[in-house]
């Protein structure tokens, strides 16, 4: 979901007005924070010992990749469950809805067993949640920190925007990535927030998504980029910067939330099993982690002038020489973007780019800026497809979707059919410039084919292709079997609204913004 700057014009103009009359709140100078670090004896767990001997050869990680909602949820579950020593969290967006509440009750269980529990949550999302997370920390084994926290108003987005605005500059910088690891033996990142959207459990709209199942190597890698954001200076406790709560013995969310998880962890997932047997059915292949500084949340130095994940996959798209293609939710290339990929067209790489149609996406704004280069990437002969809200015949791969609306929200390259990238960052200027991202760089034959079958799955009937029509700066979106396919002149399946909203938002849609 795209909850971030490109949404918030509306309070925006609220702040602007209101600031002469109100002063602005300051993050506290003197904070209380103990650092610590992810485990290294991991042979001590059973996690451990469990990758330990399943093991293929030294510097290989296992992998695995979790396209099914429900798969992604159950596998946290299960991680949560066998934890025995720590479980380390850092996500963008953490939700309040059944999904969230379902996964922190096992989290909240794992530290009663004793297990030390670090959650590190981005603050922009967080609004109204303070009571919340600080119910959370109330167990000794349980801390809760945000990572770069508005001062003031945190009750709604309007007014934590109104209390830090001599300070946007910092606000407008965010931690998108997303991190589970349980006793550093085993990790699940990848492109899912916490919520009911991603694990395709919302009865109104769902996202495509995809994380991976990761052990070995890797996994310390992981560790590493969890702890450089949990000891850096942007990290507050969540009790430095929230007002007090009343200690309570059993909070309403987990109650609530206990209902829930008896009825829906009837059937273990694939990963549970292969805990409780003792042998992981992994991948084991040379994988590297790609991981942003906390520093770049801060615009302590510029982008330009350290490497960066987008640098380095910039790098990784630059070496093709047969294929690349691209699975992101928000397509903005921007001029350096649409350099890279014109030098590529010339050296014969073929380019297949999926992305939201203006019907699916879930950010207008970001739309209006990927519009602007539609025309020159279908002139460079890059094979261009939009996801349809309507993901057309049931796949099994995301079974059960239970929406009829879809939203592409997975962000993986795949680099002539042997090195994959997946991760949190979408291309586009923000996670390029502002945003913290994090993900892996996987070199696998089998693992690219899965993911080229990933989008092969929602292209046959559950996206636009786009064409130029005579060869004209006119796009047409078809849809359907070859020979009676469906034609369209204009963005498909779109409202009148969306189309009206894109028109007014298009003055509030700087590209280095989205």
């Amino acid at each position: 979901m795209r909850k971030s700057w490109s949404g918030v014009a509306p309070a925006l103009a609220v702040a602007m007005l209101c600031f002469a009359a109100v002063g602005c709140a300051s993050l506290p100078h003197h904070v209380h924070k103990v650092r610590s670090e992810a485990i290294r004896d991991t042979g001590s767990t059973t996690l451990g010992r469990l990758v330990a001997g399943d093991a293929e050869p030294a510097k290989l990680s296992g992998i695995r990749l979790l396209a099914s909602g429900d798969e992604a949820l159950a596998s946290l579950i299960a991680l949560a469950d066998r934890a025995e020593r720590t479980l380390d969290i850092q996500y963008y967006i953490i939700t309040q809805d059944e999904s969230a509440r379902i996964l922190l009750q096992h989290v909240r269980r794992a530290a009663e067993r004793g297990v030390r529990v670090r959650i590190l949550v981005d603050d922009f999302n967080t609004a109204g949640q303070d009571r919340r997370f600080m119910h959370l920390g109330q167990n000794a084994n349980i801390e809760v920190r945000v990572f770069n926290p508005f001062p003031g108003g945190r009750s709604a987005l309007w007014t934590r925007l109104l209390a830090s605005f001599s300070e946007l500059p910092r606000i407008n910088h965010r931690m998108h990535n997303k991190l589970f690891v349980a006793d550093n033996a085993l990790a699940i990142t990848g492109g899912r927030n916490i919520g009911d959207q991603y694990f395709t459990r919302d009865k109104d709209s769902n996202f495509i998504d995809l994380d991976v199942v990761a052990a070995g190597t890797i996994v310390p890698q992981l560790s590493a980029s969890f702890d450089a954001f949990w000891n850096s200076k942007y990290a507050y406790p969540i009790a430095s910067v929230a007002a007090p709560v009343p200690l309570e013995p059993e909070p309403p969310w987990l109650e609530e939330a206990t209902a829930v998880d008896e009825a829906s962890s009837s059937d273990p997932d694939f990963l549970a099993r292969e805990i409780d047997a003792g042998q992981l059915h992994l991948a084991w292949v040379p994988a590297t982690v790609l991981a942003d500084r906390p520093v770049k949340i801060a615009s302590e130095s510029s982008p330009d002038q350290e490497v960066t994940i987008a640098n380095d996959l910039s790098a990784l798209i630059g070496s093709a020489s047969r294929e690349v293609i691209i699975i992101s939710p928000y397509f903005v290339p921007g001029i350096d973007g649409i350099a890279l990929l014109r030098g590529l067209v010339r050296r014969g790489v073929h380019i297949r780019v999926l992305t939201n149609s203006l019907a699916a996406t879930d950010s207008p704004l970001v739309h209006i800026g990927y519009s602007h280069y539609r025309v020159e990437l279908l002139h460079l002969g890059i094979e261009l497809s939009e996801v349809r809200p309507k993901l057309g015949t049931a796949r099994p791969r995301f079974h059960p979707f239970r929406s009829g609306a879809a939203c592409l929200h997975a962000k993986a390259v795949v680099i002539d059919e042997k090195t994959v990238f997946i991760g949190s960052l979408n291309m586009d200027a923000r996670s390029a410039r502002t945003n913290s991202e994090l993900g892996l760089v996987i070199q696998s034959g089998e693992i690219a084919r899965q993911v080229t079958s990933l989008l092969d799955d929602i292209s046959e009937d559950g996206s636009y292709k786009l064409e130029l029509e005579d060869h004209s700066n006119h796009i047409e979106w078809l849809s359907g079997p070859p020979g009676a396919e469906h034609i369209w002149h204009r963005d498909p399946e779109a409202t009148r609204l969306q189309r009206f909203v894109l028109k007014l938002l298009t003055p509030f849609a700087p590209e280095e913004l989205l």
